[in-house]
């Protein structure tokens, strides 16, 4: 009979924790979305666990996770809520006082969380504040209305009683139905004020309608038209022009900032003879001009997918530096997004020639959110945690002494051109092909100096040439093929690239940080007769 009650009150607590958790951040989600910010307690604790997870720990979670390593980190901070959440309301069935503390203070944690955010203003922190209040006035309700222990059931009480022994009595069943009742409203109120909350969001900053009405101008310099062969037809090989849904996302964003062209503006500031302030309309008297470009992730890993290749639309960068005036000295770029996000990229990357630019458009359709619309930093040859600032609103001149921008802060190097680079695509690794002809295919990387050669070998032989696709400009990938006559067995395939320079890929294998992976892939086949 003990270990019943026991059980009873355990459940009770973990209840009531549970819903008072629930309607807190439902809360709190209104509030955040009343001020039309990403400032709700998960976002901005998930947000300061980012900027503090080891090194190690990050790049674990994007080989592993890929672009999905926000949803897990997510999924991960929701089920510690609803554990730490459990155990406080446990906490509060044996000692009140101490479980409403508990609450409170896990209110103020998030509240610090929001404090410590690279774009927080004092507001931040209302909605921490109230899911706290929210917090303790549910826990303390939900511990004066739910049952203490379960009603007895017909059968329990139809069962023959001892003679001497107290005829057990039923609890009072109103009080109990209204307890659960009441839980089950809180319950509901949590679910709806957490997706009111976000709509509210979206209706304040109305992104997908701002998108909508962004009609793309006509660029006054289009890129130019793909030549014949510069795309193989090899299946399993990847396409061109990377799709905008399957283009590689790496950041620190938890929630995708949410700005419209109306609430754009971008101030160029700094080492510079004269400020400039332009809004999305200015952006757009300038000339626009449409380069295709290849964008690669620093922590891509040998063979990995995060590099993709757009026809992008916008604005170039030098000439916008020309018209700001550029101090003598100034030999960094620091670029800042809406949510705080630094990085920074050498002035020299901008201003020698190369198609840097600020673009509103990939593909033929305005920027994603989660791609930085309404504008995004583009710098080709550069990885892009040191030139591809997204949501940007700030660009100031300095210098790389006096400024460590995000990644930098954490040990990444300052400067970092993209290594020389290629994958196979197809055969996948531990796939299994027929003998006879099999088509050996991938892409090659090296942008701003271009790739001059490819080439394949099978089981540690002679390297062989690989037949490259014409070549379209230095700073996009290349596609490549070779054709193997296939031996049944098991057999590994390795490639290697070679740049414009004459400069051969490296083969040593070494891990992202801090400027980037090296080595050559290497694939292991099955052939069958």
């Amino acid at each position: 009979m003990r270990s019943g009650r026991v059980i009873g009150v355990a459940g009770r607590g973990t209840v009531a924790g549970l819903i008072a958790a629930a309607l807190a951040l439902g809360m709190a989600e209104v509030v955040a979305g009343a001020l039309g910010r990403a400032v709700s307690p998960v976002i901005v604790v998930g947000g300061a666990a980012i900027d503090r997870t080891p090194r190690f720990l990050k790049e674990f979670a994007i080989k592993q996770f890929g672009e999905n390593d926000k949803t897990i980190l997510l999924a991960g901070i929701f089920v510690v809520i609803a554990m730490i959440a459990a155990g406080v309301g446990v906490l509060a069935i044996r000692n009140r006082r101490a479980g409403l503390i508990g609450v409170s203070l896990l209110g103020l944690v998030a509240a610090a969380a929001a404090a410590s955010r690279p774009a927080f203003e004092p507001l931040d922190v209302v909605p921490s504040l109230v899911a706290a209040v929210v917090g303790v006035l549910t826990l303390g309700l939900m511990l004066n209305v739910l049952p203490g222990q379960p009603a007895v059931d017909a059968v329990a009480l139809a069962e023959p009683v001892n003679p001497g022994t107290a005829m057990p009595v039923p609890p009072v069943r109103g009080p109990r139905r209204r307890g659960v009742l009441i839980a089950a409203l809180a319950t509901i109120t949590a679910g709806l004020t957490g997706f009111g909350g976000r709509s509210l969001q979206n209706l304040r900053t109305d992104v997908a309608a701002s998108r909508r009405n962004l009609k793309l101008p006509t660029a006054s310099q289009p890129a130019a038209v793909l030549p014949s062969g510069a795309e193989l037809d090899v299946e399993g090989i990847s396409s061109f022009y990377t799709s905008n849904r399957d283009f590689y996302r790496v950041d620190t964003a938890l929630a995708v900032p949410r700005l419209t062209t109306d609430d754009w503006r971008l101030k160029v500031h700094g080492m510079v003879e004269r400020e400039l302030d332009l809004s999305f309309s200015d952006l757009l008297k300038r000339p626009i001009v449409e380069h295709d470009i290849t964008l690669t992730c620093v922590s891509n890993e040998v063979g990995g997918k995060l590099l993709g290749t757009a026809r992008w639309l916008g604005v170039e960068l030098a000439p916008l530096l020309a018209e700001a005036g550029v101090k003598s000295g100034s030999n960094q770029l620091v670029g800042t997004s809406i949510d705080g996000m630094t990085i920074g990229t050498p002035v020299a990357a901008v201003t020698d020639g190369r198609p840097a630019m600020l673009a509103i458009a990939m593909n033929g359709e305005p920027l994603l959110p989660e791609h930085g619309f309404p504008v995004r930093m583009i710098v080709p040859g550069l990885y892009g945690y040191v030139s591809a600032t997204k949501w940007l609103i700030d660009l100031e001149l300095s210098t790389f002494d006096a400024f460590d921008p995000y990644w930098v802060r954490r040990g990444w190097e300052q400067e970092a051109p993209i290594k020389t680079s290629s994958r196979i695509d197809t055969p996948k690794p531990l796939s299994t092909v027929k003998t006879g002809r099999v088509m050996v295919a991938g892409v090659a990387w090296a942008q701003h100096r271009g790739i001059s050669a490819v080439e394949v070998r099978v089981d540690g032989g002679s390297w062989q040439p690989a037949e490259l696709s014409t070549e379209v400009n230095a700073d996009l990938w290349r596609q490549w093929v070779w054709e193997w006559d296939a031996p049944v067995g098991s057999h590994t395939i390795q490639v290697r690239a070679t740049d414009a320079a004459g400069d051969q890929q490296v083969e040593k294998r070494s891990a992202p940080f801090p400027s980037g992976s090296t080595g050559w892939q290497s694939v292991l086949v099955m052939v069958s007769s």
